[in-house]
């Protein structure tokens, strides 16, 4: 049976962008937001969402679909909440940044039913500002849209393809990993670089106080190394909580690095760190 009602829970940014792109895509169902009322009463407003209910036992009622859109404490803990009150029919996925303990979680609460109940997902896209104000319906227009299902190379349930297929309408490509490997891998290029950002700002913001010169002459480097750095907490707060051994991992060995370059200033090894990093296939070329 084709996807009927969507309810998306937390219509901020991803929320409310999904729920915009959805509807330019020709999702002709219902979308049905859960949040706190003012947030919910200016998604509709947007077009995000057809219907509001704050009560998120009442908001997935028929629902098909459930999209789990928060930070990533309050998704864990509304995954339990929703274990027992969704239809047995129902997909359950979310917009996390982190996936090993949501798929840990999963199984614990549906054992070997989790994989075809619960679809963890995380599209890499977003803005350094949240909120529904900032929601727009081409954030994940050429993005990927990392899925991390609960058992390795599983067959995707009829209504689990349904809802790749709306992600494959809404322009994002999906691309499977599993949940361990996705954590690794988004510390170091997701995670590290809002540290690295974050570390910058507060060092700038520390040696020089608020010092108009600064943003004046700093240039498009320093522009696009701090962008992020007006990152909400509350979101990162909870990644840092759930990735923290890969996390740390990354931070040891990045300091190890900046620590290798300041000991070769003057040294062979500023040039041989140049040239392993110009090599690097992700490094931009203009």
């Amino acid at each position: 049976m084709a996807i009927q009602q969507i309810t998306i829970v937390g219509t901020g940014l991803i929320g409310g962008s999904l729920g915009l792109a959805l509807r330019h895509a020709g999702f002709m169902g219902r979308i049905v937001g859960c949040d706190k009322r003012p947030v919910l009463d200016a998604a509709q407003a947007r077009g995000a969402i057809d219907y509001v209910e704050a009560d998120v036992a009442r908001a997935i009622v028929d629902s098909d679909v459930v999209v789990l859109a928060a930070p990533v404490g309050y998704i864990l803990s509304q995954l339990e909440l929703i274990a027992h009150l969704t239809n047995p029919d129902a997909l359950i996925t979310d917009t996390g940044s982190t996936k090993q303990l949501f798929v840990e979680r999963a199984r614990a609460l549906f054992g070997d039913a989790a994989k075809h109940r619960v679809l963890p997902g995380h599209p890499m896209a977003g803005k350094e500002v949240g909120g529904i104000e900032n929601a727009d319906a081409d954030l994940f227009r050429e993005a990927v849209w990392l899925i991390t299902p609960v058992e390795a190379g599983q067959h995707y349930t009829a209504r689990q393809q349904e809802y790749l297929d709306l992600i494959g309408m809404i322009g994002a490509r999906v691309i499977a990993l599993d949940a361990e490997r996705h954590d690794r891998l988004c510390a170091w290029i997701s995670h590290l670089p809002q540290m690295i950002a974050t570390a910058l700002a507060s060092s700038l913001r520390e040696q020089f106080g608020d010092d108009e010169a600064l943003t004046l002459i700093g240039g498009r480097a320093l522009r696009e190394m701090t962008r992020i750095a007006h990152s909400p907490y509350s979101m990162w707060r909870d990644i840092a909580l759930t990735n923290t051994g890969n996390i740390e991992d990354a931070l040891l060995r990045f300091e190890q690095q900046v620590a290798h370059l300041r000991e070769n200033l003057r040294g062979p090894g500023l040039r041989e760190m140049f040239q392993s990093a110009n090599q690097w296939p992700g490094s931009s070329r203009r």
